[in-house]
Order: structure tokens, then C-alpha cells, then sequence
């Protein structure tokens, strides 16, 4: 018989990539595993690569998480992706297609070491958080739902497809598999795991659109993203400065526009209307000092540790950031909890978490459209301080409200709650906020 669910339910958090030392997915799993502790019962696994650095944040193996070695499958098959995508940080549709196919393994040994307790009643919920892929299957949907525990799912994040006139980038980062990535829809167990899920949580528009039709009632729109407030305490350029003081945080790669905004800025930069701050790391990073050689009123500073990002963004106002292609847009946040207004382009993550009131919008377009929409914007702005002081206030404001990893964990309690069926309406996590992100994927 299963114990009645208290207000803080048992969960087996499952996040193959959980890390406290690492960044982007791995840092994602870490925060939200570790924010949850404060609504829940929680028990983390996570893969034996992240055992220590877990052990050195503090908790204890065995009793707050377990390490599940899948090396011997997980190993070679990694080597091979990260031979086929041909460089680092390229053919990301490739590495996640390697991973479909070895992470499954993942979940069968999981299955191995808690199945009996799962049959036993042992936990009141197990919560897949990573991998954030939608392409990649979850066999434990299955066995959970034959197990009478109830299985949430996500976020679930990716797949935004390319921009037409941005075909020649999608070549360069070597995404040759993006054109057939729809084929994954067809892959043993992935419409079956969606379907024996309690939950779905989609961690963008375009993700919970591409859910199959019929499972909306149980998708709940929530972006995987969130802030540490104690990591991003710094505060901005002083309210009404001018010169417009702007920064670019990023991979020096095409998607990421920096080429688009350096040429976007020049007039800007040549009149002394503007200061940039160009903050990353990447194969374009020569070829932008060199446009940008005799250029005043332009930084580069390379790569940064995170701590030294702030420090150097903190001395700007503006996060302008022209990227045609980010699945969640991690760095808009970040600036918004410094109090940075954000010029972007209005495309895929961070237009959906830029809230009205907190920065602006370039439509996607090709190539000069966009460097066209943001030195119109990047002029405008420079001489309007007091609207882009106002934009930062407001959009530390929203994160303060809705992203961050303490505001997340109550926003997945709630949908807890929905699954343990202490609660009969379907959450909506962002109903803090005004305008298109206030309602839940229907």
C-alpha cells in the first residue's frame, strides 16, 4: 500500500547530466535538482562522470544521490560523435543523435537499481530532467506507469529549426543531420514515453508544438532556464549614462550574429555614440579583430569565467545579441537579473523570455535586414538612456518573479501537485508574468 503524499513528495529526480562545475545542460540539471530540495523529497541520479564533483558540492552518495556507471556503452559511442561532428561545440544535432541511441542504456541501468523500490511505493513521483532533448526516448515512462508512479517529463527543449537565409551557418556548425531531424519522431519508444508520461513539460513554444496532437492537456509550458540571484548580484551602468554602453556574451560563431552586430554598431562606434563589450570565445573571434582593427569604443575580451562575465557586463546597459538560433536563451536571463535591457532578434528562446518592458526586438530576417533592425535600434537607444535603464529595472523585476532556481522549483511543484492529484486545475506556471508568456501550452 502507498503511503498518502505529504506536502513534500518523494522524488526520483533522474538528470543523466548534472553537474555543479560544469555549464549549459550539466549546470541545468544541478540547479534545478538542487532548487527542488526545497519543495521535495529528492533523490538525484545522475551519471558516475558526476560523481565528483558532486561529492565536492557537499551531498552524500547513497543518501542524496547515485552515481549509474553506463561508461561501457556511453564512452565509445560518445568518442564516435564527438569524431563525426567534426570540431568542437559544431554538429550538435549529431552528438544528440549519438546520445539517442546510448542514453536509453542509461535508463535500463537505473531501472535495475530502483525498480523494486519504485514497485515497493518508495517514491511518489520519478521526474526525468535530462537529457532536455525531445529526440531522445525515455524507457522508464514505461516501466513507471506499469509501476503506478506517476512519470513527469522535461523540460524538453530543441530543434528550433534554421532560418532560410542562415542555410550557409547551419553548413559551417556542421548540422548536416538538422535537415532529416524529424525522423526521430519515428524512433522506437519515443511516442510511447510521451504518451505513459503524467507530464510534459515543454521548455519552448516551438517544442510544445511539436508534441504529437493529443497530448496538449498534459503539456505544460515552462522554459528549462533560471538565475542563481547570489551569481548575478552585480548592478548595471548607472542609470541615464551615456555613451550607450552594450555587450555581446557568446561563442564567436556565425548563429550568434556577432559579425552582424559588430557591423550594426560601427556608425555607433565611430562617432563615439557607443561602447561595446564583446565577451567570448570562437573561430570568428580573429576575424572580428581584424574588422574591428583602428575601431574605437570596442573590447574584446575573449573567454571569461563566469564570475569575470558579470564583472565586465555589469559596466554596460544593454545586452544586444543578434543570435538566429538559440534553443533557450540562458544569457538573456542572466542579463536580465543584472538589471540589462536585451536587443534581440525576435526568434526561437529569448523572444519568449524577453517579457514586455524589458529590452526589444529585431524581426529575423536575412542577414542585412537584421544588422539593418539593430543599428536602427542601437541609434535609437543611444539617445533614449532613460528607456533602457527603465527596460533593465523592469527586467530584473520579472526574473526576480518568475526565473529563479527558487521561483522554478515552485513553479514544477506545482505540477507535482496536478500529478499526485492534490490540485484539479492544470498549472500555469507563468502566470506571474503579463503578455505571451503568461499561459501554459494548450
Amino acid at each position: 500500500m502507498r503511503r498518502a503524499v505529504t506536502d513534500r513528495p518523494r522524488v526520483l529526480l533522474i538528470a543523466e547530466a548534472a553537474n555543479p562545475e560544469w555549464v549549459s545542460v550539466p549546470l541545468i540539471g544541478w540547479s534545478l535538482a538542487q532548487a527542488l530540495r526545497d519543495v521535495a523529497e529528492v533523490h538525484l541520479v545522475t551519471q558516475i562522470r558526476n560523481r565528483e564533483a558532486i561529492l565536492r558540492a557537499g551531498l552524500v552518495e547513497g543518501q542524496d544521490f547515485t552515481a549509474i556507471d553506463s561508461e561501457t556503452m556511453a564512452r565509445p559511442l560518445w568518442a564516435l560523435g564527438s569524431r563525426l561532428r567534426m570540431g568542437e561545440g559544431k554538429g550538435w544535432t549529431t552528438l544528440q543523435a549519438i546520445n539517442a541511441l546510448s542514453y536509453p542504456h542509461f535508463e535500463r541501468l537505473v531501472w535495475r537499481k530502483f525498480g523494486p523500490d519504485l514497485r515497493a511505493g518508495a517514491y511518489d513521483i520519478v521526474h526525468r530532467v535530462t537529457p532536455l532533448s525531445p529526440t531522445i526516448a525515455s524507457p522508464l515512462a514505461a516501466k513507471c506507469a506499469r509501476a503506478g508512479v506517476p512519470f513527469v517529463l522535461g523540460p524538453l527543449n530543441g530543434g528550433v529549426p534554421w532560418p532560410r537565409a542562415f542555410d550557409a551557418e547551419r553548413r559551417k556548425e556542421r548540422e548536416w543531420l538538422s535537415y532529416v531531424r524529424g525522423a526521430y519522431k519515428a524512433w522506437p519508444g519515443h511516442k510511447r514515453a510521451l504518451q505513459q508520461a503524467s507530464a510534459i513539460i515543454a521548455g519552448s513554444r516551438h517544442t510544445a508544438a511539436e508534441l504529437p496532437a493529443g497530448l496538449a492537456a498534459k503539456t505544460i509550458y515552462l522554459p528549462e532556464n533560471a538565475v542563481d540571484p547570489a551569481r548575478f548580484s552585480r548592478g548595471t551602468a548607472p542609470a541615464g549614462a551615456t555613451p550607450l554602453r552594450a555587450c555581446f556574451i557568446g561563442r564567436m560563431v556565425p548563429y550568434k550574429g556577432p559579425d552582424m552586430l559588430l557591423e550594426a554598431a560601427r556608425p555607433l562606434l565611430q562617432s563615439g555614440r557607443m561602447q561595446l563589450e564583446m565577451i567570448g570565445d570562437g573561430p570568428l573571434l580573429p576575424a572580428l579583430k581584424s574588422s574591428a582593427e583602428g575601431l574605437p569604443g570596442v573590447t574584446f575580451h575573449g573567454w571569461l569565467a563566469h564570475e569575470a562575465v558579470q564583472d565586465v557586463a555589469a559596466t554596460t546597459s544593454l545586452l544586444a545579441f543578434p543570435s538566429v538560433r538559440e534553443f533557450g536563451g540562458g544569457v538573456v536571463l542572466e542579463a536580465m537579473a543584472m538589471g540589462l535591457a536585451s536587443l534581440i532578434v525576435d526568434y526561437a528562446g529569448p523572444a519568449e523570455l524577453l517579457a514586455p518592458g524589458t529590452g526589444w526586438k529585431v524581426p529575423l530576417g536575412d542577414r542585412a535586414a537584421i544588422v539593418a533592425g539593430f543599428r536602427a535600434e542601437l541609434s535609437r537607444l543611444a539617445d533614449a538612456p532613460e528607456e533602457v535603464t527603465a527596460a533593465g529595472m523592469q527586467a530584473r523585476e520579472v526574473v526576480a518573479r518568475a526565473y529563479t532556481w527558487p521561483r522554478k522549483a515552485e513553479q514544477v511543484s506545482q505540477i507535482y501537485q496536478w500529478v499526485l492529484g492534490q490540485r484539479s486545475t492544470k498549472p500555469e506556471p507563468l502566470s506571474a508574468l503579463t503578455g505571451e508568456n503568461a499561459h501554459a501550452a494548450e
